[in-house]
């Protein structure tokens, strides 16, 4: 009886290991989805003021959060995406959310994107949007960009 139970615990094991295994291979190239954020989402108005008071809450999260890819002040060149060879866009640059509505961090933070994860549930619906709000007090209005070396 003993190896019986064994014999079928090794098998379940097996079973979830090579399920396991098959989760974790890459889409084959050219299969990767273009990421598109719903047009409802987009829309999305942010219903915090940005305030003195919701700026630093959000730049609280971000040092907690953020600050190891996108780096401490927004240029984008954290210690991890250093180490994952990321290339992520300096938020002191105006240009560089122009483009993106308050509705779209909003989703991109919350789902998440490409390599970075989202927050998910961990945080509430008014600790992103002062995340959001913080984003957009990096850009600098008399920005220039580094030298590229």
């Amino acid at each position: 009886m003993r190896i019986g139970v064994r014999v079928v615990a090794a098998l379940v094991l097996l079973c979830c290991a090579v399920s396991a295994r098959q989760e974790q291979k890459a889409p084959a190239a050219g299969a990767a989805a273009e990421y598109k954020i719903p047009p409802e989402a987009s829309k999305l108005p942010n219903p915090v003021k940005a305030t003195p008071a919701s700026i630093a809450a959000g730049k609280k999260t971000y040092g907690f959060d953020c600050a190891m890819c996108h780096g401490k002040d927004g240029d984008g060149k954290g210690d991890l995406a250093a180490d994952m060879k990321l290339k992520l866009l300096d938020y002191r640059d105006p240009a560089s959310l122009k483009d993106m509505t308050d509705g779209d961090l909003f989703y991109i933070i919350k789902n998440g994107k490409g390599d970075m994860s989202g927050e998910g549930d961990r945080s509430k619906p008014d600790e992103i949007w002062n995340l959001v709000n913080y984003l957009r007090s990096l850009a600098q209005k008399n920005f220039t960009a580094p030298a590229k070396q």
